[in-house]
């Protein structure tokens, strides 16, 4: 196991003479985790950190941690997920590599420590007592609600996919070697203790996961000990490790990550080919053949001023344009992130109330969970891609258990054309469907359509999929 950076009753006056970084000593009790929407959830995860302030001093940027001492959100936080969690989480057919890791942390390497097939608890239980090894719980949202209902409003919040690993660390141990993320990471804690070593990138904003070994990363330039209730964020490309101290039973934390692939380079990636396919079909110089034999040769020097000419011309099209066509973001993000966690309110998804007609006053449902798109093989139709919930409520079943796992629901049972591509709707009905979108209430006779007809068929679409509901 690496060396551990000090005694850890001196931890504290260590921090603040090595660290150039945000510890927040909460004066007064921060409130309990708020759900009203994606804004005040986000709010209360950073609190009595800004949002202003997260963003402008630390997003992408620097750590920071916010250090507190709350019974009542550490007693919160514990509810998240707690090590005795797992003996009936287990009985519910747990498999590991799918659902659980084994691991330790030995001489700077990870060592897995897996079994075959089914997880059994008295097993787990001996290998993370005996072993020392630590216990990493995959996606524990899809078992655990309130981790639902936190995840799902940060994808609301964030516009990203929202995934999270739980990791129980007996005392005197560390499950992983050094290494960074290609995700932004909010560590909470939510039992016991958990020693941590963060270090100056060697990737900024990496674009995956890497080790990396401790005679290349020098010295931390960040190191605390997490208790209940504490959060950390950093960015991706973070080095870090982290363990259990002595005298520390066990250290239990979730590792909540977004924006996984979701930068200006990905989004160029899905947005340019529809932009080319838009382009070409008005400006002739895209449309034009590539010079003979050129797929044939090595250097393509020749080529480079001819492709710069039409990327400015794309350039000036784009500063035009009101609209891209996603290829697969969007489609990747609303088929793939969690649905809605509506407790006792789940008659919403069944269609209900007043049908739409001419003179109906209605509003969207949903919203954060609707994307309108032109896709590039849509050249005359448009979608509202949304959760595929509707009638069929067991696809919100469906969707919870798999998220994140990497499994293609689409080709599921319940998986259909409409479910991957949302409601189709001429191009025509776009700006009806940017009305409703955007709109608090709006009248059926008020949409940008050109007759009733039109008008009540969309209406009725929108209704038949729980999307509106008629005030």
């Amino acid at each position: 196991m690496p060396k551990k950076g000090g005694k850890h009753a001196e931890m504290g006056k260590e921090m603040q003479a090595q660290c150039k970084r945000a510890k927040v000593e909460a004066a007064c009790s921060p409130t309990i985790m708020s759900f009203e929407n994606p804004d005040s959830l986000f709010g209360s995860l950073i609190s009595p950190i800004k949002q202003e302030v997260f963003f402008r001093e630390h997003w992408e940027q620097k750590p920071l941690l916010v250090q507190r001492n709350d019974p009542l959100l550490a007693a919160y936080y514990q509810s998240l997920f707690q090590l005795s969690d797992l003996k009936e989480l287990c009985s519910q057919g747990l498999y590991y590599g799918r659902d659980i890791n084994i691991c330790r942390c030995v001489n700077g390497k990870k060592k897995v420590l897996n079994k075959e097939g089914k997880v059994n608890y008295m097993q787990l239980k001996k290998d993370f007592d005996q072993k020392k090894a630590t216990i990493q719980f995959h996606q524990p949202q899809r078992f655990k609600e309130e981790l639902w209902k936190i995840q799902e409003k940060l994808e609301c919040y964030f516009g990203s996919l929202v995934g999270s690993n739980v990791y129980i660390t007996p005392q005197g141990s560390q499950g992983l070697p050094p290494h960074y993320d290609d995700v932004e990471v909010f560590i909470l804690q939510l039992e016991g203790e958990k020693h941590w070593r963060l270090y100056k990138p060697t990737v900024h904003l990496a674009r995956e996961y890497n080790l990396e070994s401790e005679d290349r990363i020098g010295s931390p330039t960040h190191e605390f000990i997490l208790k209940p209730g504490d959060l950390l964020y950093f960015p991706r490309g973070t080095i870090h490790q982290a363990d259990t101290p002595l005298g520390i039973s066990y250290s239990t934390h979730v590792t909540i990550s977004t924006y996984q692939n979701n930068s200006w380079g990905d989004f160029l990636l899905d947005a340019i080919p529809g932009l080319v396919f838009d382009t070409a079909k008005e400006d002739v110089a895209l449309r034009t053949s590539i010079p003979r034999q050129l797929l044939m040769q090595v250097d393509i020097a020749d080529s480079t001023k001819k492709l710069s000419s039409l990327l400015r011309r794309l350039a000036d099209r784009l500063e035009n344009t009101r609209e891209l066509r996603s290829s697969d973001m969007k489609k990747d993000f609303i088929m793939n992130r969690l649905p809605p966690c509506l407790g006792c309110d789940s008659d919403l998804l069944t269609p209900g109330g007043k049908l739409p007609k001419i003179d109906s006053k209605i509003r969207l449902q949903f919203r954060d969970h609707a994307i309108i798109t032109v896709e590039p093989d849509q050249e005359n139709s448009v979608s509202i891609m949304k959760l595929g919930v509707g009638v069929r409520g067991t696809r919100v079943v469906a969707l919870r258990e798999t998220h994140m796992m990497g499994t293609d629901d689409a080709t599921s049972e319940e998986g259909t054309s409409q479910e991957t591509h949302g409601l189709r709707f001429p191009l025509s009905y776009l700006d009806a469907l940017k009305q409703i979108w955007s709109s608090s209430t709006v009248y059926v006779k008020e949409l940008n359509l050109t007759s009733d007809e039109e008008k009540e068929n969309l209406a009725l679409s929108l209704w038949t999929e729980c999307l509106i509901e008629v005030i």
